[in-house]
């Protein structure tokens, strides 16, 4: 799969079946069973309008029950908006839009305190962050102090508008699409606001079948109208918790630790992958983990994910660049080069993160 540049677009690995838990892994295990059904069912629903695309809508259900953020990016016109949009439909809780240009101002998207003729005071206006799920479309079109007016809600939950600090719903999560950096009228995301961002995706072009059924299904009408939702925001915050208790070993906290570091000293970067990237990736692997019925978390996991959570975030030297290589090629490199843990999985139920 190729972009309109001509460079290759990273391709989503497979989802792999459920590996058999391990004899050594203790009997009393969570029942992962909710979580699963709950992951079904919202793929089930994207996958009613974006075809052809199962990787992407589990990557997608993943980083919602990670906790994280979710960075789509591609060409217009496969699908970004859908996808977003198909997600939010398919969870009973608050959504907001926004639509990202130019002339957008932070307190578009925060909110703004105003005075009241009526009551003769201030009050706070809530802006369109103050929902479960904040769809941000096109959000490398408007301007850099715009895109930084979300660093604080999907960092730490909260809002601070005149000196007051506002917390946010929960589960909150923002999914943002944005083109490619090259096309015209973009401004690419700082380091910051990238970094808070738990996995980038993207869609690609569809397969010529997947394409046809396009046709069909969007040229009679609007398929996210008869969209219903299947769960609420108490099942996908039950969800998240018990994602907590998926056991990750001491072994596998330091291989996402070493896979991580090795990021910083590769020769092809600038900028390495952060504290918050290998404890993004640590939670992408538990999700992943818990998805496949698994209570623990192996290797394979952090694998899986890696290629998702860490490219997004490192920045490559001038002559890498100028080579045409990517930040994909240097995590690809670091998973080969870094030794996975081989020892079995110690039995446990609960690691903290």
């Amino acid at each position: 799969m190729t972009s309109t540049d001509g460079r290759p677009h990273p391709e989503t690995p497979p989802i792999t079946p459920a590996a058999s838990p391990p004899p050594h892994v203790a009997q009393e295990r969570p029942d992962l069973s909710s979580v699963t059904e709950t992951l079904q069912a919202i793929e089930s629903n994207i996958r009613q309008v974006v075809a052809g695309k199962p990787e992407v809508a589990r990557l997608a259900v993943i980083a919602l029950l990670a906790e994280g953020h979710l960075l789509i990016e591609d060409v217009p016109g496969v699908g970004k908006t859908m996808l977003a949009r198909a997600l939010a439909r398919s969870i009973d809780c608050s959504v907001s839009r926004v639509q990202f240009t130019p002339d957008l101002l932070p307190s578009d998207v925060t909110g703004m305190t105003v005075y009241s003729q009526e009551s003769g005071g201030f009050s706070f206006r809530p802006g369109p962050v103050f929902a479960n799920i904040v769809l941000g479309d096109e959000i490398n079109r408007a301007g850099p102090k715009t895109q930084s007016s979300l660093l604080e809600s999907m960092e730490e939950r909260t809002v601070t508008i005149d000196g007051t600090t506002h917390e946010l719903a929960q589960p909150f999560m923002v999914i943002a699409t944005q083109n490619p950096i090259e096309l015209e009228g973009t401004f690419a995301l700082p380091e910051a606001q990238r970094d808070r961002f738990l996995m980038r995706i993207s869609i690609g072009y569809p397969h010529q079948d997947d394409e046809l059924e396009i046709l069909r299904t969007h040229g009679r009408g609007d398929p996210l109208a008869a969209l219903d939702p299947v769960c609420d925001a108490a099942a996908i915050a039950a969800a998240i918790k018990l994602i907590r208790t998926v056991h990750v070993s001491e072994a596998i906290e330091r291989y996402v630790i070493a896979v991580c570091r090795a990021t910083r000293s590769h020769p092809e970067t600038e900028l390495g992958a952060s504290p918050r990237a290998s404890l993004a990736l640590l939670r992408a692997s538990r999700a992943y983990a818990a998805v496949l019925g698994r209570d623990y978390v192996v290797p394979d996991d952090v694998k899986a994910m890696a290629p998702h959570v860490l490219p997004h975030r490192l920045l490559l030297i001038p002559d890498a660049e100028l080579a045409g290589h990517q930040p994909a090629d240097v995590v690809a490199d670091v998973l080969d080069g870094v030794p996975a843990p081989t020892e079995p999985t110690p039995a446990a139920s609960t690691s903290s993160a």
